[in-house]
This record gives C-alpha cells, structure tokens and sequence, in this order.
C-alpha cells in the first residue's frame, strides 16, 4: 500500500468514500452528497499549500485525508486542520494511520506549527488515532452539529508540530 498526493483521477473513488460517509454517519456534517463538479474542485483546492492524499492499495484508493486552512484570518495561517476518511472494507488495516502520519509529516515540511483534529464525539476509532499519533484532546463542543434527527458533540484534538 502506498499515499501519495491526490489526483483528479482519483475523484470518483474519493467521493464514493466520502459521500457513503455524507448519507451514512455523523462521521461527517455535510448532509448532501457530494457532486463530480464539487469533488473536482475539492481537489483543485487541495493541490497547493494544504495537499491531500490517497491511500492506494493496487490501484484502489482505500482511503484519503487532506489539510486544510484553520481559519480564514492571517494569524491563523500556521495552523491547519486535517480531515481522512477509510473505506469501510479497509478499516483496521492501519490506512488511517498511514494516511495521519503522511499529513503530519506534509505539515511539518510546509513549516505548519500545529494540525487541529475536529471529530464527531461518537466517533471513538477517529479520536483512538489521533491519540496514538500524539494529538492531545484540548475540548469538546457541545451539540454543535444536528443529523439524523440527534445532536453531535465534536471533539478538539491537537497536535503541536
């Protein structure tokens, strides 16, 4: 298995993954699926300073994340917040933690100072990785998010650079 950088023509795998995510679990706050067009542009945003990856077993992508920018004020600009997905077939295989280390690893060589985890509280494998790549929980929001009928809390997990 490798991650590399994300390319368009890995779009259609990227968002069958994503938007199984979309209609099926609060793993996500989006509450529409993702469309080619949308898709097609999230990875036109993510070919600069904040990349995003695959992980690819063969030729399958099994998995992705991405960083992207904190906030939109200047004094946040070293700061980024990473975001990854698994297919469902491939959790427990590690493709999380090879997708985590590869952005952490990103962060670090475009001189970031700190990545942001922001993960549904019901949402334990998420957390469980990030504390085993060195993220500290620093807070919880409290019912910040409504799907499926139900309030989501999201937890704050960080890791300094």
């Amino acid at each position: 298995m490798e991650v590399r950088p994300a390319r368009q023509e890995d779009g259609e795998a990227i968002r069958a993954i994503y938007n199984a995510e979309v209609v099926g679990s609060t793993v996500t706050f989006d509450l529409e699926p993702r469309t080619a067009g949308e898709q097609r542009a999230w990875i036109t945003r993510h070919e600069g300073a904040h990349p995003a990856v695959v992980a690819v077993e063969g030729t399958v992508v099994v998995g992705f994340g991405s960083l992207s920018p904190f906030r939109d004020r200047a004094a946040y600009s070293t700061t980024v917040e990473d975001s990854l997905y698994v297919h469902g077939d491939w959790r427990g295989r590690g493709v999380g933690r090879m997708v985590l280390e590869e952005l952490v690893a990103l962060a670090v060589a475009r001189g970031f100072h700190t990545v942001i985890a922001r993960i549904a509280g019901d949402n334990e494998p998420s957390t469980a990785l990030h504390r085993a790549c060195g993220f500290t929980l620093v807070g919880v929001e409290r019912e910040v998010g409504r799907k499926f009928g139900r309030w989501i809390d999201v937890a704050i997990l960080q890791r300094m650079l």
